[in-house]
């Protein structure tokens, strides 16, 4: 207790008092943005992709971006991307877009208990995802499953996973949105926040053992930057200057805590890295080409043995944390429309458009395909089962793919379940 003994003598020292964050502004506040500082896009320089850390310590300030008001890319950091791959990433970040509000739907229709959006992040997933090798390891929060539909993973196999029907692969043994795909280099999500930082810089120092020339990403929340774990893999990530790139999104929101509690009132969160020697950057997380040219560089890094890096993607959380959460109980419902950052997927097609190279009549085409796409795909998942229709996994599969011998324990358990099973329904299908 911080109670002085009893009977020591009172100080005449000044009285000290506790700092508790709090947002500029809640429900039925009117927003106000002037005292972010954005730059120009454009003026910021790109260093060498081997340079030492602590000569690129303003980058953990300033701000990457590389699309204008203009619409136009400009400055160093442009990836100069042709306009296929252009409208492949704008395709990506439909795609993920026309997914979720088909399964924030079926969440609200009781068809599955969950589901989290990331409306407004796509870039952080999409941009970024595709700037690695199709066969990096990606470890990922529960926000990036863009990375998924970016690296073709079959929509009906996530929506299984979603349903935990007959058809999810994981069994129904992960909460909904917890993918998991080593065909795709996708590592388990699971629900115990900033847990895959670790994971990835150990893969990544492991890969590094071996010589082989895969690298590791991870995704975590500004929130999350906050746990134990975040902060050993900034350590780890250092000492063995493992091929690791640390991807902190920051959406301003961490369920309805404001990123004041996670340190955003002192520093950026690309300053994280600057206490741990690594090479920190911080970037327009709704500026597609900016993460996408971000991300490369570090890529490259990585590949180049140069260390690890801290990348801090400023972006907004356009909607709920999750279908359990209501925003307007939190923030003021003016931030969405007047955040100066804008809208991702907007920014990527005015660009796109700009150039010549699309249209808004394709942009309608494109997301009405992408909903038929999603729909189709929903429908063929629904036939596997949906949430409380009884076509799950066979209840003998809770026994299975955790032991590679089963203990005699869970034998006895296992054949005491066959037996009760048999009992009560004779003729159902056969246990094993």
């Amino acid at each position: 207790m911080a109670d002085r003994p009893e009977g020591a003598a009172s100080s005449n020292k000044p009285a000290l008092a506790l700092h508790v964050p709090e947002p500029k502004y809640r429900p039925g506040d009117a927003v106000d943005y002037s005292h972010l500082n954005i730059p120009e896009a454009g003026k910021q320089a790109r260093p060498d992709e081997t340079v030492e850390p602590k000569e690129i310590a303003s980058f953990a300030y300033d701000l990457i971006r590389v699309l204008g008001d203009d619409n136009r890319a400009h400055g160093p950091w442009d990836p100069k991307l042709d306009a296929d791959t252009l409208r492949t990433m704008l395709r990506n970040m439909a795609m993920v877009r026309a997914f979720d509000e088909r399964m924030f739907r079926g969440q609200r229709q009781g068809k599955t208990s969950f589901y989290m959006k990331c409306t407004g992040e796509e870039a952080t997933s999409v941009a970024a995802g595709m700037a690695l090798a199709s066969d990096d390891m990606v470890f990922p929060s529960y926000r990036q499953q863009g990375i998924l539909i970016a690296r073709g993973y079959p929509l009906v196999e996530m929506i299984n996973q979603i349903y935990s029907n007959k058809g999810d692969k994981l069994k129904g043994r992960q909460l909904p949105i917890m993918y998991s795909s080593r065909e795709h280099s996708f590592f388990s999500i699971s629900g115990n926040l900033a847990t895959q930082t670790p994971q990835a810089v150990g893969w990544a120092m492991a890969s590094a053992i071996k010589g082989d020339s895969r690298i590791a990403a991870t995704w975590v929340g500004e929130g999350s930057t906050a746990e134990g774990d975040f902060h050993s893999a900034c350590l780890f990530a250092t000492v063995y200057n493992a091929p690791v790139i640390l991807n902190v999104i920051n959406n301003q929101w961490a369920i309805s805590s404001f990123s004041g509690f996670a340190g955003s009132e002192r520093t950026t969160f690309a300053a994280r890295a600057v206490g741990y020697g690594l090479a920190g950057l911080r970037v327009d997380g709704n500026d597609a080409l900016a993460v996408y040219a971000a991300q490369q560089w570090a890529a490259n890094r990585a590949r180049a043995n140069a260390g690890p890096t801290l990348i801090e993607y400023f972006t907004y959380r356009a909607e709920g944390h999750s279908t359990s959460d209501d925003p307007t109980g939190y923030r003021s419902a003016q931030e969405r429309e007047e955040w100066p950052l804008g809208d991702p997927v907007n920014r990527l097609k005015n660009h796109l458009i700009a150039l010549g190279e699309w249209d808004e009549d394709r942009q309608a085409a494109m997301d009405q395909q992408c909903a038929d796409e999603v729909k189709a795909a929903t429908k063929e998942a629904e036939k596997n089962g949906i949430l409380g229709h009884g076509l799950h996994h066979p209840f003998r599969t809770m026994f299975q793919d955790v032991y590679e011998e089963l203990p005699w324990h869970l034998e006895e358990q296992a054949a005491q379940a066959r037996r009760e099973r048999e009992t009560k329904w004779p003729g159902e299908e056969p246990w094993t």
